[in-house]
Protein backbone atom coordinates (compact mmCIF):
# COMPACT_ATOMS: atom_id res chain seq x y z
CA UNK A 1 0.00 0.00 0.00
CA UNK A 2 1.35 3.23 -1.13
CA UNK A 3 0.83 6.70 0.98
CA UNK A 4 1.68 9.81 -0.21
CA UNK A 5 2.19 12.60 3.03
CA UNK A 6 1.54 16.28 0.61
CA UNK A 7 2.35 18.65 3.97
CA UNK A 8 4.54 16.61 6.10
CA UNK A 9 5.93 20.26 7.48
CA UNK A 10 2.46 20.66 9.11
CA UNK A 11 3.13 17.86 11.84
CA UNK A 12 6.45 19.66 12.95
CA UNK A 13 8.70 16.47 13.10
CA UNK A 14 6.34 14.53 14.45
CA UNK A 15 7.27 10.64 14.81
CA UNK A 16 5.63 9.34 11.70
CA UNK A 17 6.09 5.65 12.99
CA UNK A 18 2.73 5.04 13.17
CA UNK A 19 2.04 6.13 9.44
CA UNK A 20 5.31 4.44 8.12
CA UNK A 21 3.98 0.82 9.59
CA UNK A 22 0.74 0.71 7.63
CA UNK A 23 2.87 0.64 4.27
CA UNK A 24 5.02 2.41 1.98
CA UNK A 25 5.36 6.19 2.83
CA UNK A 26 6.08 9.11 0.91
CA UNK A 27 6.40 12.36 2.58
CA UNK A 28 6.99 15.24 1.08
CA UNK A 29 7.53 18.25 2.87
CA UNK A 30 5.13 20.89 1.15
CA UNK A 31 3.35 20.10 -2.31
CA UNK A 32 2.40 23.12 -4.68
CA UNK A 33 -0.77 23.10 -6.89
CA UNK A 34 1.73 22.05 -9.95
CA UNK A 35 3.28 19.11 -8.21
CA UNK A 36 -0.32 17.49 -6.94
CA UNK A 37 -0.35 14.79 -9.76
CA UNK A 38 3.52 13.97 -9.47
CA UNK A 39 3.18 13.24 -5.91
CA UNK A 40 -0.04 11.87 -5.49
CA UNK A 41 -0.22 9.59 -8.95
CA UNK A 42 0.78 6.12 -7.25
CA UNK A 43 -0.87 6.65 -4.12
CA UNK A 44 -4.01 4.29 -3.01
CA UNK A 45 -3.65 6.87 0.06
CA UNK A 46 -3.06 10.81 0.25
CA UNK A 47 -2.75 12.18 3.24
CA UNK A 48 -3.04 16.31 3.23
CA UNK A 49 -3.52 19.27 5.82
CA UNK A 50 -4.87 22.52 3.48
CA UNK A 51 -3.31 21.14 -0.15
CA UNK A 52 -6.05 21.22 -2.46
CA UNK A 53 -7.82 18.26 -4.46
CA UNK A 54 -9.91 19.51 -6.72
CA UNK A 55 -12.21 17.27 -9.37
CA UNK A 56 -9.56 17.62 -12.14
CA UNK A 57 -6.80 16.03 -9.86
CA UNK A 58 -9.01 13.56 -8.43
CA UNK A 59 -10.09 12.35 -11.68
CA UNK A 60 -6.35 11.64 -12.76
CA UNK A 61 -5.39 9.63 -9.64
CA UNK A 62 -6.97 5.95 -10.69
CA UNK A 63 -5.25 4.35 -7.76
CA UNK A 64 -6.61 6.87 -4.91
CA UNK A 65 -8.69 4.93 -2.42
CA UNK A 66 -8.56 7.08 0.38
CA UNK A 67 -7.81 10.61 1.35
CA UNK A 68 -6.84 11.25 5.00
CA UNK A 69 -6.99 14.85 5.90
CA UNK A 70 -4.54 15.94 8.82
CA UNK A 71 -6.82 17.88 10.13
CA UNK A 72 -10.64 18.37 11.16
CA UNK A 73 -11.88 20.96 7.79
CA UNK A 74 -12.34 19.42 4.66
CA UNK A 75 -12.77 22.64 2.43
CA UNK A 76 -9.74 22.02 0.53
CA UNK A 77 -11.24 19.07 -1.01
CA UNK A 78 -14.12 18.99 -3.58
CA UNK A 79 -16.46 15.71 -1.67
CA UNK A 80 -18.61 15.54 -4.62
CA UNK A 81 -16.07 14.70 -6.96
CA UNK A 82 -14.45 12.20 -4.48
CA UNK A 83 -18.03 10.88 -3.75
CA UNK A 84 -18.57 9.94 -7.61
CA UNK A 85 -15.18 8.47 -7.82
CA UNK A 86 -15.41 6.00 -4.99
CA UNK A 87 -13.01 7.57 -2.62
CA UNK A 88 -13.31 7.42 0.81
CA UNK A 89 -12.22 10.72 3.03
CA UNK A 90 -11.54 10.71 6.58
CA UNK A 91 -11.20 13.40 9.12
CA UNK A 92 -9.65 14.14 12.59
CA UNK A 93 -12.10 15.58 15.19
CA UNK A 94 -10.88 16.69 18.95
CA UNK A 95 -7.87 15.73 18.67
CA UNK A 96 -6.31 19.67 19.10
CA UNK A 97 -9.21 20.48 22.12
CA UNK A 98 -7.02 21.08 24.80
CA UNK A 99 -3.99 22.62 22.57
CA UNK A 100 -6.89 25.32 21.42
CA UNK A 101 -8.61 25.83 24.77
CA UNK A 102 -5.19 26.94 26.38
CA UNK A 103 -4.30 28.71 23.24
CA UNK A 104 -7.83 30.27 23.61
CA UNK A 105 -6.69 31.65 27.60
CA UNK A 106 -3.64 32.55 26.30
CA UNK A 107 -4.75 35.00 24.42
CA UNK A 108 -7.42 36.66 26.87
CA UNK A 109 -4.69 36.26 29.68
CA UNK A 110 -2.58 38.44 27.70
CA UNK A 111 -5.01 41.01 26.87
CA UNK A 112 -6.42 41.02 30.41
CA UNK A 113 -3.84 41.39 32.07
CA UNK A 114 -1.25 43.36 29.24
CA UNK A 115 1.11 41.13 29.99
CA UNK A 116 3.00 41.67 26.64
CA UNK A 117 2.84 45.73 27.21
CA UNK A 118 4.22 44.98 30.66
CA UNK A 119 6.96 42.62 29.56
CA UNK A 120 7.86 44.86 26.56
CA UNK A 121 8.51 47.71 29.38
CA UNK A 122 10.69 45.53 31.55
CA UNK A 123 13.03 44.60 28.38
CA UNK A 124 12.98 47.91 27.92
CA UNK A 125 14.30 48.94 31.49
CA UNK A 126 11.25 50.92 32.41
CA UNK A 127 10.83 48.65 35.69
CA UNK A 128 14.44 49.84 37.02
CA UNK A 129 13.11 53.10 36.74
CA UNK A 130 10.13 53.04 38.83
CA UNK A 131 9.67 54.84 41.73
CA UNK A 132 7.82 52.19 43.78
CA UNK A 133 8.11 48.23 43.83
CA UNK A 134 5.38 47.94 40.75
CA UNK A 135 4.47 49.44 37.63
CA UNK A 136 0.32 50.43 36.93
CA UNK A 137 0.84 51.79 33.79
CA UNK A 138 -1.85 49.93 31.99
CA UNK A 139 -5.25 47.73 33.21
CA UNK A 140 -5.45 45.04 34.20
CA UNK A 141 -9.06 43.33 34.58
CA UNK A 142 -10.02 39.77 36.04
CA UNK A 143 -12.20 37.75 34.28
CA UNK A 144 -14.12 36.47 37.78
CA UNK A 145 -17.61 37.71 37.53
CA UNK A 146 -17.50 38.76 33.91
CA UNK A 147 -19.48 37.75 30.97
CA UNK A 148 -18.06 34.57 29.03
CA UNK A 149 -20.34 34.65 25.80
CA UNK A 150 -19.21 31.23 23.65
CA UNK A 151 -20.46 31.33 19.98
CA UNK A 152 -20.52 27.75 18.91
CA UNK A 153 -21.26 25.70 21.49
CA UNK A 154 -19.27 22.10 20.49
CA UNK A 155 -17.04 19.99 22.12
CA UNK A 156 -14.38 22.70 22.07
CA UNK A 157 -16.93 25.79 23.07
CA UNK A 158 -18.00 22.98 25.96
CA UNK A 159 -14.17 22.81 26.86
CA UNK A 160 -13.32 26.30 26.75
CA UNK A 161 -16.77 27.27 29.04
CA UNK A 162 -15.83 24.68 31.62
CA UNK A 163 -12.45 27.09 31.71
CA UNK A 164 -14.16 29.86 31.87
CA UNK A 165 -16.15 29.02 34.81
CA UNK A 166 -13.16 27.62 36.70
CA UNK A 167 -12.05 31.74 36.63
CA UNK A 168 -15.25 32.26 38.07
CA UNK A 169 -17.08 33.68 34.87
CA UNK A 170 -20.25 33.47 33.55
CA UNK A 171 -20.67 31.26 31.01
CA UNK A 172 -23.36 32.65 28.25
CA UNK A 173 -23.83 30.63 25.22
CA UNK A 174 -24.82 32.57 22.10
CA UNK A 175 -27.77 31.29 19.94
CA UNK A 176 -27.56 31.21 16.40
CA UNK A 177 -28.49 34.43 14.80
CA UNK A 178 -32.02 35.02 13.68
CA UNK A 179 -32.81 31.81 15.47
CA UNK A 180 -37.07 31.72 15.61
CA UNK A 181 -36.57 29.48 18.99
CA UNK A 182 -33.93 30.10 21.85
CA UNK A 183 -32.66 26.94 22.85
CA UNK A 184 -32.95 26.15 26.56
CA UNK A 185 -29.81 27.33 28.09
CA UNK A 186 -28.66 29.72 25.37
CA UNK A 187 -29.75 33.42 25.05
CA UNK A 188 -30.48 35.42 22.07
CA UNK A 189 -27.98 35.60 19.52
CA UNK A 190 -27.98 39.94 19.72
CA UNK A 191 -28.63 40.01 23.36
CA UNK A 192 -25.63 38.00 24.43
CA UNK A 193 -23.01 40.61 22.26
CA UNK A 194 -24.58 43.17 24.23
CA UNK A 195 -24.03 41.22 27.51
CA UNK A 196 -20.67 40.34 26.71
CA UNK A 197 -17.21 40.90 28.71
CA UNK A 198 -16.00 38.35 26.62
CA UNK A 199 -17.03 36.77 23.09
CA UNK A 200 -15.44 33.87 22.36
CA UNK A 201 -15.77 32.52 18.93
CA UNK A 202 -15.83 28.45 17.99
CA UNK A 203 -17.98 28.04 15.28
CA UNK A 204 -17.14 26.43 11.75
CA UNK A 205 -17.17 28.88 8.78
CA UNK A 206 -19.88 28.68 6.47
CA UNK A 207 -22.49 30.59 4.62
CA UNK A 208 -24.53 31.85 7.92
CA UNK A 209 -21.01 32.38 9.71
CA UNK A 210 -19.34 34.33 6.82
CA UNK A 211 -18.42 37.71 8.37
CA UNK A 212 -21.37 37.23 10.55
CA UNK A 213 -19.26 39.67 13.34
CA UNK A 214 -19.38 43.23 11.18
CA UNK A 215 -19.90 46.46 11.32
CA UNK A 216 -23.20 45.71 13.13
CA UNK A 217 -22.61 42.93 15.53
CA UNK A 218 -19.40 44.53 16.53
CA UNK A 219 -20.78 47.66 17.94
CA UNK A 220 -23.51 45.86 20.08
CA UNK A 221 -20.50 44.41 22.04
CA UNK A 222 -19.30 47.04 25.36
CA UNK A 223 -16.08 49.46 25.05
CA UNK A 224 -14.39 46.86 27.51
CA UNK A 225 -15.15 43.75 25.84
CA UNK A 226 -12.56 41.03 24.81
CA UNK A 227 -12.68 39.27 21.28
CA UNK A 228 -11.44 35.98 20.78
CA UNK A 229 -11.16 34.13 17.94
CA UNK A 230 -9.53 30.97 17.42
CA UNK A 231 -12.02 29.28 14.73
CA UNK A 232 -11.81 30.86 11.37
CA UNK A 233 -10.89 33.63 10.09
CA UNK A 234 -13.85 34.49 7.94
CA UNK A 235 -15.92 34.63 10.41
CA UNK A 236 -15.22 38.26 11.58
CA UNK A 237 -15.03 41.20 8.76
CA UNK A 238 -11.35 42.05 9.16
CA UNK A 239 -11.29 45.33 8.39
CA UNK A 240 -13.92 46.48 10.62
CA UNK A 241 -12.28 44.76 13.45
CA UNK A 242 -9.33 47.11 12.96
CA UNK A 243 -11.51 50.06 12.78
CA UNK A 244 -12.93 48.87 16.12
CA UNK A 245 -10.25 48.46 17.72
CA UNK A 246 -8.48 51.58 16.36
CA UNK A 247 -11.63 53.56 17.72
CA UNK A 248 -11.03 51.59 21.16
CA UNK A 249 -14.58 50.05 20.57
CA UNK A 250 -13.88 46.94 22.15
CA UNK A 251 -10.65 46.73 25.16
CA UNK A 252 -9.06 44.04 22.72
CA UNK A 253 -8.74 41.15 20.41
CA UNK A 254 -6.81 37.81 20.28
CA UNK A 255 -6.90 36.25 16.71
CA UNK A 256 -5.15 33.07 15.85
CA UNK A 257 -6.75 33.07 12.16
CA UNK A 258 -7.09 35.03 9.05
CA UNK A 259 -9.75 34.77 6.15
CA UNK A 260 -7.06 34.03 3.94
CA UNK A 261 -3.62 32.26 5.59
CA UNK A 262 -0.59 32.53 5.79
CA UNK A 263 -0.97 36.48 6.09
CA UNK A 264 -1.20 38.60 3.14
CA UNK A 265 0.72 41.70 2.85
CA UNK A 266 -2.33 43.96 2.48
CA UNK A 267 -4.25 42.18 5.48
CA UNK A 268 -5.95 44.75 8.05
CA UNK A 269 -4.86 42.71 11.10
CA UNK A 270 -1.81 41.82 10.06
CA UNK A 271 -0.48 44.84 9.42
CA UNK A 272 -2.31 46.54 12.78
CA UNK A 273 0.31 47.64 15.25
CA UNK A 274 -2.21 48.87 17.79
CA UNK A 275 -1.74 47.34 21.75
CA UNK A 276 -4.91 46.03 22.03
CA UNK A 277 -4.62 43.34 19.00
CA UNK A 278 -2.53 40.13 19.71
CA UNK A 279 -2.50 38.03 16.34
CA UNK A 280 -0.75 34.97 16.53
CA UNK A 281 0.03 32.97 13.29
CA UNK A 282 -2.88 29.88 13.48
CA UNK A 283 -0.98 27.65 16.12
CA UNK A 284 -3.62 27.35 18.45
CA UNK A 285 -3.60 23.62 17.62
CA UNK A 286 -0.23 22.82 17.79
CA UNK A 287 0.94 21.79 20.91
CA UNK A 288 3.34 18.70 20.76
CA UNK A 289 1.11 16.25 22.21
CA UNK A 290 -1.90 17.81 19.95
CA UNK A 291 0.28 16.67 16.84
CA UNK A 292 1.32 13.46 18.31
CA UNK A 293 -2.93 12.64 18.70
CA UNK A 294 -3.36 13.65 15.63
CA UNK A 295 -0.95 11.02 13.56
CA UNK A 296 -1.95 8.30 15.78
CA UNK A 297 -5.84 8.97 14.42
CA UNK A 298 -4.78 9.00 11.07
CA UNK A 299 -3.01 5.61 11.76
CA UNK A 300 -6.24 4.44 13.12
CA UNK A 301 -8.13 5.69 10.53
CA UNK A 302 -5.84 3.90 7.44
CA UNK A 303 -6.17 0.32 9.88
CA UNK A 304 -10.06 1.01 9.92
CA UNK A 305 -10.79 1.70 6.20
CA UNK A 306 -8.76 -1.58 5.69
CA UNK A 307 -10.30 -3.60 8.15
CA UNK A 308 -13.64 -2.76 6.18
CA UNK A 309 -14.69 -0.41 9.47
CA UNK A 310 -14.11 3.07 8.27
CA UNK A 311 -13.60 5.53 11.00
CA UNK A 312 -14.32 9.26 11.04
CA UNK A 313 -15.97 8.96 6.87
CA UNK A 314 -16.38 12.27 5.64
CA UNK A 315 -17.41 10.69 2.42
Amino acid sequence: MKIALLDAATLANTDLTPLSALGELTTYQHTNKGQVLAHCKEADIIISNKVVLDATTLAELPHLKLICVAATGTNNIDLDAAKELGISICNVAGYSTPSVVQHTFTLLGNLMTNIHRYQQDCANGLWQQSNMFCRLDYPITELSDKNFVIFGHGSLGQAVGKVAEAFGAQVIIAERPNATHIRSGRIAFTEALKMADVLSIHCPLNDETRNLFNKETLALLKPTSFVINTARGGIVDEAVLVETLTNNQIAGAGFDVLSVEPAQANNPLANYQGHNLILTPHTAWAAKESIERLVKEIANNIVNFNNGRASNVIV
